[in-house]
C-alpha cells in the first residue's frame, strides 16, 4: 500500500488537509492522536514520563498537565530530547501496527515531525503543507492562545519552511481558502490512486 507522509509546521493546516483526504475514503493514521492516547492514564507513555519528569505533572485525576508539560519541554532542549526518546519509539511502533490493519488504496500518515525525527524512509512520498510563517503565527495564536515568543520557540524546534520544501515530493499551498485546498487535494488524490494502481501497491 502506498504510504504518504503528511507533514508541515505548527498551524499549517494538517488536520484540515487530513480531513479532506478522509472525506475521499482514504485512511488516516495520525501521530498526534496516537501520542495523546499514549499519555492517557494507564498507558506506558504516561508512566515513563512521570517516572522521569516527576509526579507533579499529574493533575488531581491522574492526567498529564499538558500545558505545563509543553511549557517545560519547549524551554529545555535536553528535556525535549528525553521526551522524544520516550514517546517516539512508542508512536512509530503504534503507527506500524495501525498501517498493518488498513485496507485502502493508499493511506496518509499524518506526522508533524516526520522530517525532524528522521523517519522519512517510513513513507513512499512526503506531502508538505506549505504556509507562510505569518499565517502560522495567526493560526496558532487564535487556536491555542499562545504568545508570540512561545510560537517562535516552537517554530525554532521545527525544520524550516525551506527545509521542508527541499525534501517534499508533493506540496499543498495553504494560503487561501478551503476551496483552494480541496482542488489541490483532489488532484493529489487522483495522482496517488494512479500511482497505486500502476505499481500494484493497493491492498
Amino acid at each position: 500500500m502506498l504510504k504518504v507522509g503528511l507533514t508541515g509546521g505548527i498551524g499549517s493546516g494538517k488536520t484540515t488537509v487530513a480531513n479532506l483526504f478522509e472525506k475521499r475514503s482514504i485512511k488516516i493514521v495520525d501521530a498526534d492522536q496516537i501520542a495523546h492516547a499514549l499519555v492517557e492514564p494507564g498507558e506506558p507513555g504516561l508512566a515513563a514520563i512521570i517516572e522521569h519528569f516527576g509526579v507533579e505533572l499529574l493533575d488531581e485525576n491522574g492526567r498529564l498537565r499538558r500545558s505545563k508539560f509543553r511549557s517545560i519541554i519547549f524551554r529545555s532542549p535536553d528535556k525535549k530530547k528525553k521526551l522524544e526518546s520516550i514517546l517516539h519509539p512508542l508512536v512509530y511502533d503504534t503507527i506500524d501496527k495501525e498501517v498493518c490493519k488498513l485496507n485502502s488504496t493508499y493511506c496518509i500518515l499524518s506526522v508533524p515531525l516526520l522530517i525532524e525525527t528522521g523517519q522519512c524512509s517510513r513513507v513512499d512520498r512526503i506531502l508538505v503543507i506549505d504556509r507562510s510563517v505569518e499565517l502560522q503565527y495567526a493560526r496558532v495564536k487564535k487556536r491555542d492562545g499562545l504568545k508570540p515568543e512561545e510560537i517562535k520557540r516552537i517554530l525554532s524546534t521545527q525544520t524550516s519552511r525551506q527545509g521542508k520544501l527541499a525534501v517534499a515530493d508533493d506540496v499543498i499551498r495553504n494560503e487561501s481558502d478551503i476551496a483552494s485546498l480541496d482542488t489541490q487535494i483532489e488532484k493529489l488524490h487522483n495522482f496517488y490512486l494512479n500511482i497505486s494502481e500502476k505499481n500494484g501497491l493497493s491492498n
